[in-house]
């Protein structure tokens, strides 16, 4: 995909995002929306992937959803890259649907790896199935995401200290930076001070993004993956604004579990425009 049309992609994942919480009036749209550049770039631009889905992902490249609440943006961006039918999206949070409210592996619903929603435990999954990797001679890159306030669980630093102690050079843990968590600001919640300074001071390699912004997303992301193989795991803090493409949900923690009335569709919707994917 060219640039241009991994931003329509995008608003088109976002017009997912708002009426999948919007029908079941039950979901995270707030994080969904912040992240959606970078899953939609990592799906379609960025990651060596097979066609299909195997659960053991060798030879290709493996992604982990460690904040799993913004399953929205996750279960449309594999249902766009062609991991199982669009028109699936209409059953999210249902009862027997293979859509949760956070992903899960009894569904077994393809592209999804973890269990995810139980916050901190993504970057150890990620970090194992990396080390994995090298020790079976596979040399393609881990990727993962997680919350900024996610990174108040203590479990992350174990991680974060293991990945750096085993050289895990093939694992690229991005940050979605927005400052917001469910009870409000992280730097009033728990102030997590200088990320940066952290993750470089636990022995990682450390690049900064916009992620809001598809061609920054896509340049440094680039030079993330060219900093993989140097002897440190990489990270990446990705500057995204929560609520991101509509002007009532943007940059509040207030959206960050709460779905659209029907009117708040309505003006979402004719905010983001309509594409040429077209609604499920």
């Amino acid at each position: 995909m060219t640039t241009e049309q991994l931003k329509e992609m995008a608003t088109q994942v976002r017009r997912d995002i708002v009426r999948m919480v919007h029908k079941v009036q039950s979901g995270h749209p707030g994080g969904s929306l912040g992240c959606t550049e970078f899953l939609t770039a990592l799906y379609f631009q960025i990651m060596d992937r097979k066609p299909g889905f195997d659960m053991d992902g060798v030879g290709e490249d493996l992604f982990f959803l460690s904040n799993g609440h913004i399953s929205p943006v996750f279960y449309s961006v594999l249902a766009r890259s062609g991991y199982f039918p669009v028109a699936e999206l209409a059953t999210f949070r249902h009862l027997n649907s293979r859509l949760q409210g956070h992903p899960a592996t009894h569904e077994h619903l393809p592209g999804v790896r973890i269990a995810s929603g139980s916050l901190g435990q993504g970057l150890s999954v990620a970090a194992g199935a990396a080390l994995t990797k090298k020790l079976n001679n596979d040399n393609h890159i881990v990727y993962s995401l997680h919350g900024d306030g996610e990174l108040q669980e203590g479990q992350n630093w174990e991680a974060i200290m293991f990945a750096a102690h085993h050289k895990v050079d093939n694992l690229i843990a991005t940050i979605d930076f927005n400052g917001q968590q469910i009870d409000g600001p992280t730097t009033d919640v728990m102030n997590l001070g200088s990320l940066r300074q952290k993750f470089e001071a636990f022995g990682w390699s450390v690049l900064e993004m916009n992620g809001n912004d598809m061609a920054d997303v896509l340049k440094v992301m680039a030079e993330a993956k060219a900093a993989t193989g140097k002897g440190k795991p990489v990270c990446v803090l990705m500057h995204t604004a929560m609520g991101k493409g509509i002007s009532f949900m943007e940059g509040t923690h207030e959206w960050h579990g709460i779905a659209p009335n029907d009117k708040q569709l309505e003006d979402a919707l004719s905010q983001l425009g309509e594409t040429s994917y077209g609604d499920y």
